[in-house]
């Protein structure tokens, strides 16, 4: 399937969602997967179908790096548990979005970089807003029902491997680092997700992204 169409089927059902509150879809998938990527190219066929869409990234609830790296700088654990705060993200985000919540929302509350906290104000959800948010680990069982929409984006390892070396290089310093980051702690950590939560099987759409100009979409049969 070309990009395109899957981009337009893919707005087409989230626009078709109860709009009770604003719809919260979720971008998952391992890192390098393209969630960013592919969650910026939602935004556009989004708007043209009417609606506002607030963009959010998991990047923006890291927790400090003294409690992310409490375990090692290398260690799967810390990644899958420690790496990001969740509560933060119901808190800020997903509750004030949802059913009973007051659309009070912050996007984003802390900054990773420079690791400390954003005192960015409160914003207000336009009655026909979709949030869009990307992120590893999105499903896991704290967050896995605050989702009206959930998009896994798939690829091998391998090829994650490979992405992120030609990515990351500027980040950590050298190819060989950022393989060795990704082969320790990443990866393993996203097989701790992988056999705790099966995310492949919780989303309603698994995108097979190898190829990004033709990703597979695999829609979930309706129930």
């Amino acid at each position: 399937m070309r990009r395109r169409e899957m981009l337009d089927q893919l707005a087409d059902r989230i626009v078709a969602l109860p709009r009770a509150h604003p719809p919260r879809v979720a971008v998952d998938g391992i890192d390098a997967a393209g969630k960013t990527t592919l969650a910026d190219e939602l935004v556009s066929p989004l708007m043209a179908r009417g609606r506002s869409v607030i963009r959010a990234s998991i990047d923006g609830f890291h927790r400090p790096r003294v409690e992310r790296y409490r375990r090692g700088a290398t260690s799967p654990e810390g990644y899958y548990l420690d790496a990001f705060d969740s509560s933060a993200l119901r808190e800020a985000l997903l509750l004030p979005l949802g059913p009973t919540g007051s659309r009070r929302y912050r996007r984003a509350v802390f900054d990773f970089r420079a690791d400390r906290p954003l005192l960015a104000p409160d914003e207000v959800a336009a009655a026909d807003a979709v949030l869009v948010m990307d992120g590893v680990f999105l499903l896991r069982p704290e967050l896995r029902d605050l989702w009206e929409y959930r998009i896994v984006v798939d690829v091998p390892f391998e090829v994650a491997v490979e992405r992120a070396v030609c990515r990351d290089v500027a980040l950590f310093g050298s190819a060989e680092v950022v393989e060795a980051r990704y082969r320790e702690r990443y990866l393993p950590g996203q097989r701790l997700y992988f056999a705790a939560v099966h995310p492949r099987e919780r989303a309603d759409v698994l995108i097979e992204n190898a190829d990004p100009a033709n990703p597979l979409p695999l829609f979930r049969k309706a129930e």
